[in-house]
């Protein structure tokens, strides 16, 4: 491995750490509650919805990395997938609100891991849909 390589993956790994930290702070505004301060108190169902969303972040970056030969086409995609998937997640939420009574904000950060673990799963599955495309 030369120089060269080193510093292009100390480069894009930087990138896609603070893409990551600007996608991950844009979803908390779509989110009723305040994530960092559920988790500082130990809401379990909180921190596991976030950790399922940070890793289909994580898995679309990662996507869109192996696929893209430039850093800035391999962020724009990343960007354009997350919000493809906000949409779909919206879309979602929106549905199990409607038809079946399902809150899956208000189940979450009343500390239901079951809400938690449905909404993180929905995430999840549309990364792994949306990386596939790339």
């Amino acid at each position: 491995m030369t120089i060269n390589e080193v510093i292009a993956m100390l480069v894009w790994t930087g990138a896609a750490a603070v893409l990551l930290i600007v996608l991950m702070t844009v979803d908390s505004l779509f989110t009723r509650y305040q994530d960092i301060e559920e988790i500082k108190k130990g809401n379990v169902a909180v921190t596991t919805r976030f950790v399922l969303k940070l890793l289909a972040q994580a898995y679309i970056l990662s996507q869109s990395i192996t696929t893209s030969n430039h850093l800035v086409e391999a962020l724009v995609v990343s960007i354009i997938s997350f919000l493809i998937l906000l949409v779909l997640e919206g879309l979602l939420r929106l549905i199990l609100r409607t038809t079946a009574g399902l809150n899956l904000d208000k189940g979450t950060q009343e500390g239901k891991i079951a809400h938690a673990l449905l909404a993180g799963s929905i995430h999840a599955a549309g990364a792994l849909v949306i990386g596939s495309c790339l």
